[in-house]
């Protein structure tokens, strides 16, 4: 009886310790959700710079290539003068640069300029002061111009543009970019600028021009309106000369 017993607590454990025969489930598998992860990183990557991509091409501007003019008392006339030497003793007359520096104090100084090359995407001008600019020594430089477009008020004009009001307080009409010209200064002469023309420059193909200049005191804080070619037209302009 004793042997029975212990043979059926044998069969007992027997019973408890058996292993199943069945087929073990296969491991999961490996997952690839970094290298998903990546992908789906560089596919964003690549959808989000072709915009700005596509964006920056849109926004190269046109190129446009001038050929300066001589600059003569005829040919710079409807943008100002130009003064050369005239013998000692001579009166004044038309030929002397009739100046207007009522509203302000004038300054007349000496201008030091680098790496001024002949482009240029912007252009500037100054209602109040009549701005007189030629190099020391008689270096050839450029000023690119356009014709004063001062108005009277903010009301359409007949060619369908809109004034625009400047800082200092006065309206304008933006420049044209197809009236645009350049003017070549060769020699001891200066230029002087009828008040409101628009001009870029000075600019020269030296690696440094000194320029006196002449203009009110507080021209360019109170009196520098520029328009921005590149920004609200799409040009930008390369002397060739």
């Amino acid at each position: 009886m004793e042997a029975l017993g212990l043979l059926g607590r044998a069969c007992r454990l027997g019973h408890f310790r058996r292993r199943s025969t069945a087929t073990p489930p296969p491991p999961p598998p490996r997952s690839n959700s970094k290298r998903c992860r990546a992908v789906r990183a560089g596919a964003r990557a690549a959808s989000s710079s072709a915009p700005r991509a596509m964006e920056a091409k849109r926004e190269e501007p046109r190129v446009v290539t001038l050929r300066p003019v001589e600059a003569t008392p005829e040919s710079f006339a409807p943008f100002g003068q130009v003064i050369a030497a005239s013998p000692d003793g001579d009166q004044f007359g038309p030929h002397d640069a009739q100046l207007d520096l009522s509203r302000g104090i004038p300054r007349f100084y000496i201008m030091r300029l680098e790496s001024r090359p002949l482009k240029f995407s912007s252009i500037t001008h100054h209602a109040s002061v009549t701005q007189c600019l030629g190099s020391i020594g008689g270096q050839d430089w450029y000023l690119g111009v356009a014709k004063p477009s001062i108005v009277d008020g903010a009301t359409e004009q007949s060619g369908g543009g809109s004034a625009v009001q400047s800082r200092a307080g006065h309206f304008y009409l933006p420049p044209d970019p197809s009236e645009v010209c350049v003017f070549r200064v060769s020699g001891p002469k200066f230029l002087k600028l009828h008040a409101g023309t628009w001009h870029a420059g000075p600019l020269f193909k030296a690696d440094a021009v000194d320029f006196y200049n002449l203009e009110l005191s507080n021209t360019n804080i109170v009196d520098h309106t520029t328009h921005y070619f590149k920004k609200h037209d799409g040009v930008a302009f390369v002397i060739e000369d």
